[in-house]
């Protein structure tokens, strides 16, 4: 059964770090373009960074751009998106999610990870 899990999430200070990580079971990273999306309540949910399946060079939204940074170990199946200079606006609801087409077509989603950045 394919299956996406997140981990790392927590809360952190406004400027500090966090590193999540998105461990595929069931399929390879590989095989698959993963994206990085976010969920404020009441509000869209946003996609903030892919790396496409060739692993060329991971895109980003303009709220994150330059602060976060997404990777991937296709020896762990795992993806990581390491946040750092975080901002109270980056207080949401994180996942990651496989797809072979498009962003807007994913094939599974992982269950989410909180991350609070607050003082």
């Amino acid at each position: 059964q394919p299956q996406l899990v997140e981990s790392g999430g927590g809360l952190v200070q406004p400027g500090g770090s966090l590193r999540l990580s998105c461990a595929a079971s069931g399929f390879r990273v590989s095989d698959y373009a993963i994206g990085w999306f976010r969920q404020v309540p009441g509000k869209q949910r946003e996609g903030i960074s892919c790396i496409r399946s060739d692993g060329g060079d991971a895109e980003y939204a303009g709220s994150v751009k330059g602060r976060f940074i997404a990777s991937r170990d296709i020896t762990k199946n795992t993806v990581f998106l390491q946040m750092n200079n975080l901002k109270s606006t980056d207080t949401a609801v994180y996942y990651c999610a496989a797809y072979l087409g498009s962003y807007e077509d994913v094939d599974y989603w992982g269950q989410g990870i909180q991350v609070n950045v607050s003082s």
